[in-house]
Order: structure tokens, then sequence, then C-alpha cells
């Protein structure tokens, strides 16, 4: 029932009521004051003067009047005036000492606040509460230690998990490649990875950064076709708290903010839409940005690793990528080439991911045979090192052989059929019976010359033709095996077919 409605002499008892409650409370707490909507002190009782010297005040008329955030380090009172509500309980420290304390606001009949009231309802709790103020202590410091925790989790997570190392291959184009991406982690441009799908450009995104100054601050990574592009804003600069309905109340960090002092890695930026190319461009020119439904800038210092699969230059000319965009984003291009291209690094790759699939799944590591090896380096593996790691996949987890054959790979293999390439299998005929008896009774010389023919066979087939490779798997130089394929004229096919793969 609002006061002026009362019955008449009620509000009278009210109001002396009121009073005796103020008395009392004025004789039962340590110190007491009462400020005015503008946080000025107006009143402090007896109890609170002698706190006075140990704030550095020496008489009350030095104190009242002045706003209390001005006086009372650490205070909350202004707080409680601006947000109406109280804080009954709380502990405030400063160089008076360590208080328990309690907060209310004061309003008028209206409800309006026109103030608030603060107690001091214990001086030096440490010692009156130690048993309370001890476990206090614990739980704080328990709190530091979990978000101490949790920031060192959160770095760790963020960090590169390959090296320029782990990139496999010690082909020519996969040496250049390693070659070009130490130089480019020298620097701070941005740079750009282009190849298909399943290359390995996510892993030379992470190398990069791990050989950088940057190391030891923050890899993100985001996955641009991943994201809904109404999403995409705000994943990329944050949202500012309350920025639209259904958004945080703290608001929430971009990957950029995230990202400020390492390296962000943008995977498919093919598939940026042209809305958000422009704002991203701006980013990469002026390293600051604002959050989405805020109107400050915020400035960062972020390394941008951009990767895609598609052809950015034809998305240019036909108006689906922007040009400043992509002249930006191609500072220092980075091509990754098809496994197709560097099939001498079949054998290392192979047995990498054989032991990775084996600890993986916790099975026993299962080599391969040749005729697998070799029924593998006939394949033309559109979907790269991905594909690879799934056929081998299937064939470890499917095959119960110790060892995986061609037949281990099951209906790939029956579907590929005669995949091989016909130069190189004129050079290995199927041996008959008779031809098994005729190379036991060949002369020591004619033997040797035999299987020196088939190992070079095996080792071009093994190697797509690679001359540099098969002389490395037959550990003989370069200039051995040409003397070879020149003294004999069968292997001539096997030559002609070597120089046309040479020219890919």
């Amino acid at each position: 029932m609002p006061t002026h409605q009362l019955p008449l002499g009620l509000d009278a008892a009210l109001s002396m009521a009121a009073q005796s409650l103020f008395q009392v409370l004025e004789t039962s707490v340590q110190g007491m004051m009462v400020l005015d909507r503008e946080h000025r002190i107006v009143w402090i009782s007896e109890g609170y003067k002698r706190f006075l010297p140990a704030l550095g005040f020496g008489d009350e008329r030095e104190f009242v009047g002045r706003r209390v955030e001005e006086v009372v380090p650490n205070t909350l009172m202004a707080q409680v005036i601006e947000t109406g509500q109280p804080i009954l309980v709380d502990l405030l420290t400063n160089k008076a000492g360590s208080f328990l304390v309690s907060r209310l606001p004061l309003r008028n009949e209206a409800g309006e606040v026109i103030g608030a009231l603060g107690m001091v309802l214990l001086d030096h709790p440490e010692t009156t509460l130690r048993p309370l103020m001890q476990k206090f202590a614990e739980l704080q410091q328990e709190l530091i230690e979990t978000r101490r925790q949790l920031a060192a989790e959160q770095v760790k997570s963020r960090r590169p998990k390959h090296t320029i190392a782990s990139f496999i291959g010690s082909s020519p184009a996969a040496l250049e490649l390693k070659r070009q991406a130490r130089r480019a982690a020298l620097t701070d441009s941005t740079v750009l990875l282009l190849g298909e799908t399943g290359t390995g450009k996510e892993l030379l995104a992470h190398a990069i950064h791990a050989a950088s100054a940057r190391a030891a601050k923050p890899l993100v990574s985001i996955n641009i076709a991943a994201v809904p592009d109404t999403l995409l804003e705000a994943e990329f600069f944050g949202v500012a708290p309350g920025a639209y309905t259904g958004a945080e109340r703290k608001g929430r960090e971009g990957k950029f903010k995230v990202a400020d002092g390492g390296t962000l890695f943008l995977d498919e930026i093919g598939d940026m839409p042209l809305a958000l190319q422009s704002k991203l461009l701006r980013v990469l020119q002026e390293q600051e940005f604002e959050p989405l439904g805020s109107n400050q800038v915020t400035a960062v210092d972020v390394r941008v690793v951009a990767a895609t699969s598609r052809d950015l230059a034809a998305m240019v000319a036909s108006g689906e990528f922007r040009a400043d965009l992509y002249y930006r984003l191609n500072v220092l291009p980075l091509r990754v080439p098809p496994l197709r291209e560097r099939m001498a690094d079949l054998e290392a790759l192979v047995e990498t991911l054989l032991e990775d699939i084996a600890r993986r799944s916790s099975m026993p590591h299962k080599p391969l045979s040749t005729d697998a090896l070799e029924w593998l380096a006939a394949q033309s593996w559109p979907g790269n090192i991905r594909e690879l790691r799934n056929v081998l996949e299937q064939a470890s987890l499917m095959s119960e052989e110790a060892v995986l054959t061609a037949s281990s790979f099951g209906s790939r293999c029956a579907a590929a059929g005669e995949l091989a390439r016909p130069a190189l299998k004129t050079l290995m005929p199927p041996p008959t019976p008779a031809h098994a008896e005729a190379m036991l009774l060949r002369p020591l010389p004619e033997a040797i010359e035999a299987l020196e023919r088939e190992a070079i066979a095996r080792a071009l087939r093994q190697t797509a033709g690679n001359r540099l490779a098969a002389a490395r798997l037959l550990q003989i130089s370069r200039a051995s095996l040409y003397e070879r394929l020149a003294r004999w004229p069968e292997l001539g096919v096997a030559e002609g077919l070597v120089r046309n793969l040479d020219t890919v």
C-alpha cells in the first residue's frame, strides 16, 4: 500500500520505527555512512570516524561532502546507487584494513534511488573469522590456478601441430615447396596456399607458423566453407555485448582478436561471400576492425595464411572474387603439388600413414608388399594424400593379413583392373614355369643382366617413371641408370615413357 494511503497515525509510526531501526544499526555495527544521489558522503556515524586517520583524514569535515570513490578505495557504493541493487555481504580491503560490509540503496516514496547506506559490519574479519577467511583465500587461490590452467590449455590448443619436417617427401617438388615455406616463415607477409584438395595445405599453414617468429602465439584456423554466410562476420570480428537478440551478454571475441599476435589460417578462402571480402580487405590493410554491433575500432597484429583449391584468378575474371583482395592475398603464393606429380614420395608417405593409422587404431603396423605398392603407384589419386590415407586405413582395418597385398584393397583393386602402364607391363611379363627353369639354366652373367632389367622395370613402375627416384630406390647413381637404359634396347620403350613423364 502506498505511503500516502496509510491510515492516519500509521505513517508517523513507520517513521518512528525507521528512525529506531537506524539508531539500533548505528550502535550495532562498527560504522555507517550515508550517500546522496551524486555519490557524496552526507553523514558518517561516530563509529566510522575512527577509520578516518587510516584513510588519510584528520577530521570528518575533510571527509564528509566528498564523493565516496575519491576517499574510500575499492568501494562499491557508487555501483549500488547506479544499479539500485544491494550488496548485502562483501569483503572490502583498502589501506584502512579489511572489513565485512553491507551496502543498501535508499529510495524515496516514488521508488527512485536517492542515495545509499553503507555499514561496516565487522572490523578486521581476518582475525574474528579466521577459518572462514582462510577458506575464502583457498577458494580464491584455486580459482586463480584454475583460470591459469584454462588459459594455458587454450594457448596449447592453439599451438601448431605440424612443422616443415612433417611434410613428407624428398622429391624435387616436395623439397622446393619446403624451401619456399621456410622462406615464407621468415616474413610477416600474407601467404596464399594453392593446390587441390587433400594435398596438405593445412599442414603447411601449421608448419609456416611453427617456423615463424610468431610460433609462441596462437594459430587460429577457420574453414570458411564450413561456416554459414550469415555467421561469418561474427566469426571473424566478434560480437559486442547485446549487439542483437540472443547475443551473449558479455559479447564474444572473433577469430581476428583471438589470433592477435599470431597467425590466422583462412581455409577455403575462395568460398568467402563477396559482401564480406571488402571487410576482410580492410583488416588486412589496416590491421583493425569493428566488432559486430560496436562503434569501437580494435587494433590487431595478425599474420594471415590463406588456402584454396579453387582458381582465384579465374574467379576474379568472372567477378566472383574481388581483384583487390586477390592481390592482397597473393603476396607469397605457394603451389602445393598434387600426389601424382610427386609419386617418388609415395613409399615414404605410405609408411608414415600406415604408422599413424596403427597408432590411432591401436592395431599392429601392417607393411605393404611390393605388388601393393605397385598397385598404389598405378592410381591417379584425384583426392591426393587424403584419399590415399582413406584407402590405406580401409585396407588396414578390413584385412586380416599381417602384410597388405594388392588384393587387400578389395573392390578398389578389382575396379582398377589393368591400370598399370602398358609400357612397363611389357618389361615384366608374368613368369611361366618354363621361363623360371630357363632362368635357372642361364649363365650367371645373363641371369644378372635379366635381374637388373627386371629390377629397373620394377623401380620405374613403382616411381611412376621418375628416373631420379628410381635411381635412389635402386641405390645407384642416376648416370648408372641412364647407362643401363641406353645399353638395353628392350628398355627403349620405358626410356620414352620416362621422358614423357618428366615433362608432365
